[in-house]
């Protein structure tokens, strides 16, 4: 696995003249690498993948990292990278601009004075858009997971709970059930909170006859998940049902339509259609979605801005929402793999109007 993306990433190094590359992002390490430890950095060249740790992970190092050499660097991390070039005879060495603190870059400005560097982006991160098939039954197992702990947690809500004990017992069940961790802080967000597009959960208590918006994922096997269900504890209004309603009529449009060849703006404007219909597209203030992967956010984004072409093995959530102060809000997510044909839609926990009494 590790060694065709080395291959891959060697190809795009060589379409821009780049003689080695030095990766510090921790995502980007581990995708290239396999190596799960907190301190490390790979240097690919046309002839070595390195990887550079220290002594904690002596062991643990060489058996992730199998097809690179494992290196214990020097207590200077720049003396052992010299070291390796000039065995190589190299003297360019490209870096992640967008990952390195400017502090960092006169270091090592400083301590490789002979080496030209050359400011990189998205090498690595251009190679994560289109995900494997191993990433994918990853990514796959990290949302039935979230199904089954939505259908968990709607057992459990009622007035009365904290919607931090909500956001509580819903991480102790992904962790029970496998997960490494919740992907990100867990929103749960109640009443006129629910109108918080991140309305991390908080103190106040869950009340009757208003919405609860879940907003949580499995963060399963280093590859995240990420799924939004509204409910509604008690009697719904009117108003209740037209916002979640007029929500779910825009997010199954885009679920209807997105396709390969789609531009981001595209598909987002797929949803943001629907609700300016219904005249709330001032309440609709966030992009329709983003990729999903080794990150909770990162590209592809379905939003206003986005010139990214959808491909195939692409994963991207599909979020839209309404948010009315001192009323609440609704949003509707699910994660999704762009196919050569279409889409597969990996998360599956009911979208129904669920109304809790």
């Amino acid at each position: 696995m590790e060694s065709v993306r080395i291959q891959r990433l060697r190809n795009a190094m060589a379409k821009i003249g780049l003689e080695a590359l030095l990766i510090t992002n921790v995502y980007n390490r581990r995708y290239m690498t396999g190596f799960t430890g907190t301190a490390g950095y790979a240097l690919i060249t046309q002839e070595k993948a390195v990887l550079y740790t220290d002594f904690r992970y002596r062991t643990q190092a060489p058996l992730q990292a199998k097809y690179y050499e494992v290196i214990e660097h020097l207590p200077n991390l720049t003396d052992s990278i010299k070291m390796t070039l000039n065995e190589l005879q190299l003297a360019r060495l490209g870096f992640e601009q967008d990952h390195l603190r400017f502090g960092t870059y006169q270091e090592y400005a400083k301590k490789l004075a002979g080496i030209e560097l050359v400011p990189t982006s998205n090498l690595v991160e251009t190679l994560r858009l289109e995900k494997d098939d191993s990433e994918l039954q990853v990514l796959r197992e990290a949302a039935e997971l979230a199904d089954r702990t939505f259908s968990h947690i709607l057992k459990v809500l009622r007035p009365g709970l904290a919607e931090k004990d909500i956001a509580l017992e819903i991480e102790i069940f992904l962790r029970r059930n496998g997960a490494d961790s919740s992907s990100f802080d867990t929103i749960v967000a109640s009443g006129e909170r629910s109108a918080l597009p991140h309305g991390v959960a908080g103190e106040r208590k869950l009340g009757s006859n208003e919405f609860v918006k879940l907003d949580f994922g499995a963060y399963y096997k280093g590859y995240c998940s990420d799924i939004t269900r509204t409910v509604l504890l008690g009697k719904p209004s009117d108003k209740h049902r037209q916002i979640y309603d007029i929500v779910l009529e825009a997010q199954l449009n885009v679920l209807e339509h997105l396709k390969p060849g789609m531009i981001g703006r595209e598909a987002d404007a797929l949803a943001r259609g629907v609700i300016a219909k219904y005249g709330y597209g001032d309440h609709f203030g966030h992009g329709t979605g983003h990729g999903l992967g080794l990150e909770i956010h990162e590209a592809p984004r379905l939003s206003v801005n986005s010139d990214t072409v959808l491909k195939p093995g692409m994963v991207v959530t599909v979020e839209p929402g309404i948010y009315l102060p001192g009323f609440g809000g609704v949003r509707i997510e699910d994660d999704v793999v762009i196919t050569h044909n279409g889409i597969e839609i990996i998360t599956k926990a009911s979208k129904d109007f669920i109304v809790l009494n």
